[in-house]
């Protein structure tokens, strides 16, 4: 029976997981080698070794809603798109609000993790630490959650770059990145047009004399701000969208969606297409890109062929002469260094584990990673889920298969991911969020039933299918439910517009035409539904009336 959990690294996986443990009656130790929570979204000037880093302007781009644990959602008055210092505030705010800093141990690094000589009895593991003072302990566990991420270290292929050791500037990765004030005046070349590479060339093009954007591949950039305002994920993040996805095959999907981003910006006007279709490969989310491009602030260049002494040639045979500084934003290298090699089972390009949790071939199922995991969509939301199925799993309410079957399953999901996405040594995993959500769910018993809830709750039912796939919808039922889930899933709207309102506007009352003409459309779309129906299969609809019919004697 597990009882003592070992919990290594306190940002929001770590967090998220101390307080599934604690909900499941079992007792977390959590071993942080900082001098705070928040993993990634703990800033610092200066980057540390073996640990994530972010730079000083820095915003979140999943908005508030999609990125809030299930039972506590951010605060109304928080912006929909945070500053890291505001996401830090919210940890904090969550850790104290469920007594989570009194569990975990600060400037604690865990050396070694491994299985105890009785470990095929037991399932106990040998947890090694060391403290910042230099002294080692040896503690025993029944049970370990690693939480240490996947932005530690960083990848700075510099052999892919002939010339490098020639370069007369300064070059780094973008992990050591924190402003654009060494860049004034400056000529920049960004390898790389990932989330963080494009932010770098955005910001730092303000004052610099002239930046270059280097891509491999190129990228489909999608905005942050969508339709009437509203934040892109809260908009398209619905289960409706995602039946649609469900439903329609992926090259339509791929037109509608690229047709869509081009009416905004022709991606090959910009110079921006990729070689891959949208849904292979997650979008890079910029809304300043374009405008920097449109404008001449940002260039955007092939892939760097050679560089030769301050300047950098490129695949097309262009050149940039004088550049100052080259900045890698070339991504990272992923590594549990602490475990020892016999746990980890490789599947393709990736670490393999079961559900993107477990390893598939322990005897004892008392090893988790929690947080490993890419998806367009907010890793905090993910993890709980992981959480509270490893809790459940710890303590016995939940069962996992045969370790053949999990290996199985893992190889299969390593194919349709290989299938699917565009996958690397430094990009191995990617999960579709609401499918991975639901799976999860299910496995733990609180996956909301569309279907219930239209019987049960119509009110309910129109707000899971229409509204955004938050987190709350995973606290109506089962185990760990909350009794706020209902007011936070009806009332997620309002948390999006209270910060807008800063200045009062006097509105007026739908007009009756308008509300007809909304009408009208209704009727039209159900019509044409029902008609799609009968085309399709004509007995469909004449046998649900005759089932709705009273039974008589």
């Amino acid at each position: 029976m597990v009882h003592r959990v070992a919990v290594i690294g306190a940002g929001p996986c770590g967090l998220t997981s101390m307080k599934a443990c604690l909900e499941e009656g079992m007792m977390p130790t959590c071993f942080e080698s900082s001098d705070d929570i928040g993993g990634l979204w703990r800033f610092k000037e200066v980057s540390e070794p073996n640990r994530a880093s972010i730079y000083r302007s820095l915003t979140i781009n999943i908005s508030k809603e999609m990125m809030s644990f299930s039972d506590f959602p951010v605060q109304a008055d928080y912006p929909n798109y945070m500053h890291h210092s505001k996401i830090q505030n919210y940890f904090r705010m969550y850790a104290e609000h469920f007594k989570l800093l009194k569990h975990i141990r600060f400037q604690t690094l865990v050396k070694n993790v491994n299985q105890t000589p009785d470990f095929s009895r037991t399932g106990q593991w040998e947890v090694v630490t060391e403290n910042k003072d230099g002294k080692e302990e040896t503690h025993v566990f029944d049970a370990v959650i690693c939480c240490s991420g996947h932005y530690s270290y960083p990848n700075l292929p510099l052999k892919e770059f002939p010339g490098i050791e020639t370069f007369e500037g300064k070059y780094f990765h973008s992990w050591d990145y924190k402003g654009a004030e060494d860049m004034v005046g400056k000529k920049v070349v960004v390898i790389g047009i990932g989330n963080s590479g494009s932010d770098i060339a955005v910001e730092s093009c303000r004052v610099a004399e002239q930046v270059y954007l280097s891509t491999r591949s190129g990228a489909w950039v999608i905005r942050q701000v969508s339709e009437n305002g509203l934040p892109v994920d809260i908009k398209y993040l619905t289960r409706f969208v995602h039946i649609l996805t469900q439903l329609l095959p992926i090259r339509i999907l791929n037109w509608l969606c690229e047709t869509k981003l081009n009416a905004m910006y022709d991606h090959t006007m910009y110079a921006l297409k990729p070689k891959h279709r949208f849904f292979n490969q997650i979008p890079v989310v910029n809304d300043e890109l374009p405008l920097k491009i449109l404008s001449g602030s940002v260039i955007i260049k092939t892939n760097v062929k050679e560089i030769c002494g301050s300047s950098v040639v490129f695949e097309d045979g262009s050149t940039v002469e004088k550049v100052d500084t080259i900045v890698f934003a070339t991504g990272y290298n992923y590594d549990f260094p602490y475990l020892p090699s016999s746990s980890k089972y490789m599947s393709g390009h990736r670490l393999g584990l079961y559900k993107h949790v477990f390893p598939p071939n322990l005897e004892h199922p008392t090893l988790a990673v929690v947080g490993f995991i890419h998806a367009f969509a907010a890793i905090m939301t993910q993890a709980e889920m992981q959480a509270r199925w490893v809790s459940r799993v710890f303590n016995g309410q939940a069962k996992l298969p045969s370790n053949q079957a999990m290996i199985k399953s893992v190889d299969k999901d390593t194919k349709d991911i290989e299938k699917n996405y565009i996958v690397s040594r430094l990009t191995p995993l990617h999960v579709d969020f609401v499918t991975y959500m639901d799976d999860l769910a299910g496995e733990i018993g609180v996956r909301p039933s569309l279907l219930w809830l239209f019987f049960t709750d119509y009110q309910m039912f129109k707000m899971v299918l229409w509204g955004p796939v938050t987190s709350y919808q995973y606290r109506l039922k089962g185990p760990g439910k909350w009794g706020g889930a209902r007011r936070a899933i009806s009332t997620t709207l309002n948390r999006v517009y209270q910060p807008l309102k800063t200045r009062q506007l006097e509105t007026k009352e739908a007009s009756f035409a308008g509300s007809l003409f909304k009408l009208s459309l209704t009727l039209m779309a159900g019509g044409a539904a029902v008609y799609y129906i009968h085309v399709r299969n004509p007995n469909t609809i004449p046998t649900l009336l005759a089932n709705l019919r009273p039974q008589t004697a």
